[in-house]
């Protein structure tokens, strides 16, 4: 009876491995074609701005969202507008560096260095990643309404849009991976995409990106949060990233 009970115990533990396995490879693979998906329609929403096929549409939602008797008064309450503003702020490269920050003492405290040393790169590489698209590609800020926050950089991709994609979702991501509850995953990815969606419209309500800089900014960022997390899930495997949050 011994012997059959741990044929038993033996077999099962086989089992879950392969079904863990499988898990895994499932994930990698989905991941990996979603984030092909998003760098076919960064490259075709790039290709569309450059032969100046998205001006018009940029310019009329720009439009509709000012006062027609006053192009520097965005449409709604004082109130809303500053409140615009704070939305912002949270894809701003100080409030994101400092999250990261947090999370990384966070990951070092529970003696979890591979995860801390994968998410500093993770975010360091968007980056740097975002600046050298703003660069390479050197689109003009919107000059039809006033700006109503300060900008310095090009406008082409959003780099709030895309920093807050690549922060708040790469952070959700990886911290789903180790939520066991449904619930809670579904939660935390919700939050994520919320913030990074609310950080995107703020920055087109400000009149500060045309909105298919915000767009692409989101594919871009989501594509390189998609990447990290493959490349999470891989080194996982391999058992240089932990696996779980727990002392």
């Amino acid at each position: 009876m011994q012997l059959q009970e741990e044929q038993k115990q033996s077999k099962n533990c086989i089992t879950s491995l392969f079904s863990r396995a499988r898990t895994y490879e499932l994930s990698i693979l989905l991941a990996s074609a979603l984030a092909a998906g998003g760098v076919w329609i960064f490259v075709e929403i790039a290709d569309e701005v450059f032969e100046g096929e998205t001006r018009r549409l940029d310019e009329a939602i720009l439009l509709s969202l000012r006062n027609p008797a006053d192009l520097a008064d965005p449409i709604g309450p004082s109130w809303f507008e500053e409140t615009m503003r704070d939305f912002t702020a949270l894809g701003g490269t100080v409030i994101l560096v400092a999250l990261c920050l947090a999370v990384l003492g966070y990951l070092l405290l529970q003696k979890k260095r591979g995860m801390a040393l994968f998410m500093a790169a993770s975010v360091i590489g968007g980056i740097i990643l975002s600046s050298t698209l703003k660069s390479f590609f050197d689109r003009p800020r919107p000059d039809i309404v006033p700006h109503s926050t300060y900008v310095m950089s090009a406008s082409f991709p959003s780099g709030h849009s895309m920093l807050s994609a690549v922060v708040f979702l790469t952070l959700g991501g990886l911290l789903a991976r180790y939520i066991k509850t449904r619930r809670l995953k579904i939660y935390v990815l919700t939050l994520s995409v919320l913030a990074t969606f609310i950080v995107g419209c703020s920055r087109i309500y400000l009149g500060v990106h045309w909105p298919t800089d915000v767009l692409a900014g989101w594919t871009a960022g989501a594509s390189w949060a998609l990447l990290c997390l493959t490349g999470a899930l891989l080194l996982q495997r391999r058992g240089r990233v932990e696996t779980d949050l727990k002392e």
